[in-house]
């Protein structure tokens, strides 16, 4: 065990990170098995943005998840599918009032014109 107290921390913060990539690791690897047993728009779609999260956390380099989302891709057009697309979200409008008051038509007003600074009195001798 350390002594020092920033080594201390080190190890907690190392620790912590640790299970955070094994737990992002797992999720990768079962996305892609998912998909090699049923490529499908949507484990197509879930092993892209697996695939992304790992480069996101520094667990993939970009060159290799550019190569391994280039075979995803292969196996899907081979198996016929294309990726899920990411569902819209729609927002709900409000409810259109019932007495719209009418607006004023606006004059475009000229924008007012600069003035010179003023002198600032000479310093008496």
């Amino acid at each position: 065990m350390p002594i020092i107290k920033s080594a201390k921390k080190r190890v907690k913060v190392a620790k912590k990170a640790t299970i955070r990539n094994s737990k992002t690791k797992r999720t990768l690897k079962a996305a892609l098995k998912a998909f090699t047993s049923k490529p499908e728009g949507k484990t197509h779609s879930a092993a892209q943005s697996n695939v992304d999260k790992a480069v996101k956390k520094g667990l993939m380099h970009k060159n290799k998840a550019a190569r391994v989302k280039k075979q995803l891709a292969v196996k899907a057009k081979t198996a016929g599918t294309k990726p899920a697309a990411a569902a819209k979200k729609t927002t709900a409008k409000p409810a259109a009032k019932k007495a719209t008051p009418v607006k004023k038509a606006t004059v475009a007003k000229k924008p007012a014109a600069k003035k010179a600074p003023a002198k600032k009195p000479a310093a008496k001798k």
